[in-house]
């Protein structure tokens, strides 16, 4: 009976060693956020009025969690102890209001929240923010589009979309954040500048008409 008593006693202490090492090995999730770099400045005499942006929709994936990466065309996986402290597509949102308010096409950049009367919305998709594994090779994916619509007629003033594809330098989760909000810049870069080139090229009637006038 003591015997018995002390092999279920030496078990009951081996057991909890067990969870207590285990307790010890319990990893907790490394949060990140995308650092983009500040906009170009280029203001200049605004041409149209107001705009409210709306915050960006993204694919399910994208909308927070863990960091993505994709091994094959076909099959997404996630950094099970890498996740994003604030959801991609607010900080791809906020950027792409800094880079409109920096270059000045607007009287006013506002984020869209049901009220007001803006004389334009802008929309955007972040389609894909992820790392792409290529054997030996991985390059960062950053993919965006934007929409720019008078409310006042229906009309689509602009659309556009901007891709950009980076090799990756530094093998780390820190790099790829830091790669990705680079390229997740200079796309919205591509957007704005495109957008004020379609702007620009739409008022050149009307300012051509009242310089002859």
């Amino acid at each position: 009976m003591r015997d018995s008593r002390l092999v279920l006693a030496i078990g009951l202490l081996a057991a909890l060693a067990t969870l207590a090492g285990c307790a010890g090995r319990t990893r907790y999730p490394t949060y990140y956020i995308l650092n983009v770099p500040p906009p170009l400045s280029g203001r200049s005499q605004p041409i149209l009025g107001s705009v409210a942006v709306r915050e960006f929709s993204a694919p399910a994936f994208l909308n927070g969690g863990p960091i993505v990466y994709r091994q094959s065309p076909e099959q997404l996986d996630f950094y099970a102890y890498h996740h994003w402290a604030e959801d991609p597509r607010r900080a791809a949102t906020s950027a792409m209001m800094r880079a409109m308010q920096a270059r000045g096409l607007f009287r006013s950049v506002d984020v869209f929240d049901g009220r007001g009367s803006p004389e334009c919305l802008l929309t955007g998709t972040l389609h894909r923010l992820e790392e792409v594994d290529q054997g030996t090779n991985v390059s960062i994916v950053v993919t965006l589009s934007a929409r720019l619509v008078d409310l006042r007629t229906g009309e689509v003033i602009w659309q556009d979309m901007s891709s950009k594809t980076s090799k990756l330098d530094q093998r780390s989760v820190s790099g790829i954040v830091a790669e990705m909000s680079r390229d997740l810049a200079s796309a919205i870069e591509d957007l704005v500048s495109s957008m004020r080139n379609r702007v620009l090229e739409a008022s050149l009637p009307l300012g051509r008409s009242n310089a002859e006038q």
